[in-house]
């Protein structure tokens, strides 16, 4: 019999709708089961190469690993990137991903949130983990849709970037030249002072990407190579350092430490990000052109450049001239 009622009232389809090919599913009713039953005798005669497809059971660690297998291993912070959705994944409690939801994601949200995670955190969360579910979608990894398309980002109140004023820029220097045990210091601070690169893209520098009064970072968080003139002195200082002590090592921790015995007080998280933040200022507020600065900092969105806008010498300096309290402009 293709089609049996069990004790707990459901019902077993048991089908063999071509010799050595047999299909078992329960059903809760009786048409569901009927449907089940016809739909393999249908697709069988029309393929019999034609399998039922098992459901996805597959947790949400398992989906983010499948991503970093396909996908995220290939991304500049791809382990870092992994790390985070690992995390991610055991605070939402790691469940089947086909019946994960967006309130799911919201709910837990709520309470990173209550404990003290920053809302910037939970945009890259939520960012990252959408990837997961597009990326794997697109290559047809899974077929249903992402439960977290209608979840919105935090809206976040902007905050003014910290940089270092000349006075600063010269205090910071000084003390981290004074750790002759780190002589890499000062001369990476230096590098992204003069260039606006992020602390990792200058500490990878090579001998052959220091010539011609040029610097070329190859390790940039777009994966797009980017060329920038330097002085002839800090070349000739980076080569001398090369040559005595070799490639540059991480010590970007050390830079935060030495920025702890100064009196310079910053927000959190922007400890190496200050150079850069430093450099783009005052190209700005010297009249730099922003199209300029976004070459040079290698942002592909000109959005991500237009935060030192403002600082533009001549920034909406109509709202000066022409406000209602001015009397320097006659009425008409």
């Amino acid at each position: 019999m293709a089609i049996e009622k069990l004790p707990d009232g459901r019902w077993k389809v048991d089908v063999e709708p071509i010799k050595g090919r047999r299909f078992r599913k329960t059903f809760k009713t009786k048409a569901e089961a009927t449907q089940f039953e016809a739909t393999c005798r249908s697709k069988c005669a029309e393929s019999p190469s034609w399998t039922v497809k098992p459901k996805d059971r597959r947790k949400l660690s398992d989906l983010c690993r499948r991503y970093y297998d396909l996908h995220g291993h290939t991304l500049a912070d791809g382990p870092a990137l992994l790390r985070t959705l690992e995390k991610l994944v055991k605070d939402l409690g790691n469940p089947v991903a086909v019946t994960f939801t967006g309130n799911a994601f919201c709910e837990t949200r709520r309470l990173l949130l209550e404990e003290g995670i920053q809302g910037k955190t939970l945009n890259n969360r939520l960012g990252y983990l959408k990837a997961v579910f597009n990326e794997l979608r697109r290559l047809g990894d899974i077929d249903y849709p992402n439960p977290l398309i209608n979840v919105r980002p935090l809206r976040l109140q902007e905050r003014p970037l910290s940089f270092l004023s000349s006075h600063q820029i010269k205090q910071v220097l000084d003390a981290l030249d004074q750790r002759t045990t780190s002589p890499a210091l000062g001369l990476i601070a230096r590098v992204c002072l003069s260039t606006g690169a992020r602390w990792g893209e200058a500490q990878a520098l090579t001998p052959e990407r220091v010539r011609n009064r040029m610097v070329t970072f190859a390790n940039t968080k777009s994966r797009r190579t980017r060329s920038i003139p330097i002085s002839s002195d800090l070349e000739a200082a980076l080569h001398a350092h090369f040559k005595r002590y070799g490639l540059f090592t991480n010590c970007m921790l050390s830079f935060s430490r030495v920025l702890d015995t100064t009196s310079i007080s910053l927000p959190a998280g922007q400890a190496t990000h200050v150079l850069r933040h430093t450099f783009a200022s005052h190209f700005v507020m010297r009249g730099g052109n922003i199209l300029t600065l976004q070459k040079i900092l290698g942002h592909t969105s000109l959005a991500m450049t237009m935060r030192y806008a403002h600082l533009s010498p001549d920034h909406l300096q109509d709202a000066l001239r022409l406000n209602p309290l001015n009397d320097e402009e006659p009425l008409t």
